[in-house]
């Protein structure tokens, strides 16, 4: 199966499982979105990349509910089930497309994404990330949600153990955790310090870590104020 269709495959059951596939889900998802917001300018136009259900667009709405929301997948069956969860919300909008490939029309003053950017090749990753750098304004931000090998093959060893037996204990299913390693097959992940390398390279300016737990970490990058 393709992305596409694996990721349609596990829409229904997408957000109920969240939490039982990423242990540090409200530390990940929802204090950090709070930590980049108390500190960002409040955007005024967001694009989500890979948005899938909408679950990462949630926690941003929640706390930023003026800003207007473009919600990016190559999967109908989980924009679906976002366009159920935002319904009656006017300045929230969907586009299926591949990103790798294509952004909607418009201007972006924030590009966020969560789980999804791990999928691309790393020549794709930095084609990628000088895109969202050449769509944002100065002074805009780019926040990636993300998982990531360690960048020691002995310690990838760790987090890939860790990750597996904690799936074990929060409940998942034999089926849940058989489609969770076919998924597997399909990451393409690189190291925190890599992606960062990466965003620089692309022309951002600042360029942090602002969140990490084994597998799971955010990176924040903001494009360079005009002068």
């Amino acid at each position: 199966m393709n992305i596409e269709e694996q990721f349609n495959r596990i829409a229904q059951e997408y957000d109920a499982n969240r939490k039982k596939f990423i242990p540090c889900f409200t530390d990940y998802y929802e204090n950090t979105t709070k930590f980049i917001l108390s500190n960002a300018p409040a955007p005024k136009r967001v694009l989500d990349l890979g948005a899938g259900t909408g679950l990462l667009t949630y926690f941003w709405y929640s706390l930023c509910p003026s800003a207007a929301y473009v919600l990016v997948d190559i999967a109908a069956e989980m924009l679906q089930i976002a366009q159920e969860r935002f319904a009656g919300i006017d300045h929230i909008s969907y586009q299926m497309l591949d990103y790798a490939k294509a952004f909607p029309d418009g201007d972006f003053d924030a590009v966020i994404s969560a789980l999804s950017i791990h999928h691309l090749a790393d020549a794709d990753k930095q084609k990628l990330f000088t895109k969202i750098y050449n769509t944002l304004p100065a002074g805009g931000l780019f926040v990636n949600y993300d998982q990531f090998c360690a960048g020691l093959p002995e310690m990838d060893q760790w987090f890939d153990a860790y990750w597996q037996s904690q799936l074990a204990d929060n409940g998942l299913s034999a089926q849940d955790i058989a489609l969770w390693h076919k998924r597997r097959k399909l990451d393409k992940e690189c190291s925190v310090q890599a992606e960062i390398e990466m965003l620089k390279k692309s022309g951002f300016s600042i360029v942090h870590c602002v969140y990490t737990c084994q597998k799971f970490s955010v990176i924040a990058a903001v494009k360079p104020a005009a002068d």
